[in-house]
């Protein structure tokens, strides 16, 4: 559920040659803010079960989603585990007093599903971003991080954004070969129908847009390197809950399904 982010890919693109509209404009959009989302259902103690799935539905991985919560302050981990030994695994630490505020996101993918393996710790109270190598060599480098970057956190902000909202701006630190700082807009883009038994229910579609930002993002696009959008299905009411998600897992690949699954016993 939290993965999106993962796919952000970089166009290695010149500055010298572009007129300097592009690049004022560039810088203009480089000053755009995303916003903090507020609390409006705070998350509880959790434990959840998932499916990872093509979108031809081959199961690739089973998940578990857990949370646990002191005070403010909420752990929540996400580990998928492939039926080829591979690994996604991210642990997220916010609070939730007022607005979400990250305190820090670890994001670790290894194993023959991943082509280049991830190893990024973001800590957002001091803007230090740490990275290891395959090799175990270790990389710090220092962002100025804003109050809403929101690594890790896309389905609890999701549950809490009112559908009525025409779009919201989170920032992200894409976890790419140097890390940096981009903008997710999130726009719901429709309802959809969907059964639980013989029950009848309808969820709504958020598109989840990756604004690169500056040069790279504008000529991204007409180099085939913009992302590509990823979907997520919320049940709204007194009580969201998540329903289904669609996107990659890392830079360049599938468009893969996350859902919700339930338990099985032997007969």
């Amino acid at each position: 559920m939290r993965n999106f982010h993962q796919c952000v890919s970089f166009a290695s693109i010149g500055t010298r040659k572009l007129p300097y509209f592009l690049l004022a404009t560039a810088l203009l959009l480089a000053t755009l803010r995303a916003e903090s989302i507020p609390v409006r259902y705070p998350q509880g103690s959790e434990h959840g079960f998932l499916a990872l799935k093509t979108m031809e539905g081959v199961c690739l991985a089973i998940g578990d989603v857990t949370q646990s919560v002191r005070g403010d302050q909420v752990t929540s981990r996400l580990i998928f585990r492939f039926g080829d030994g591979s690994l996604n695994e991210e642990t997220t630490i916010f609070v939730q007093h007022g607005t979400f505020r990250l305190v820090s996101d670890h994001l670790v993918q290894r194993g023959p599903s991943f082509p280049t393996p991830v190893d990024m710790l973001v800590n957002a109270q001091t803007g230090e971003i740490t990275t290891r190598a395959k090799d175990g060599g270790v990389t710090r480098i220092h962002l100025d991080l804003p109050a809403d970057v929101s690594n890790g956190l896309p389905p609890n902000l999701l549950l809490n954004i009112l559908p009525v909202t025409p779009e919201t701006k989170i920032s992200f630190v894409a976890p790419t070969a140097k890390p940096r700082l981009v903008h997710v807009s999130i726009k719901p883009v429709g309802k959809v129908a969907f059964n639980i038994g013989s029950s009848k229910r309808t969820a709504i579609d958020y598109a989840l847009h990756i604004e690169i930002g500056g040069v790279a993002g504008m000529i991204a696009p007409i180099i085939g390197k913009q992302p590509p959008d990823y979907h997520v299905w919320i049940l709204p009411g007194s009580a969201p809950a998540f329903v289904r998600e669609e996107g990659t897992l890392y830079e360049g690949g599938p468009v893969w399904r996350i859902e919700q699954i339930s338990p099985s016993f032997p007969l």
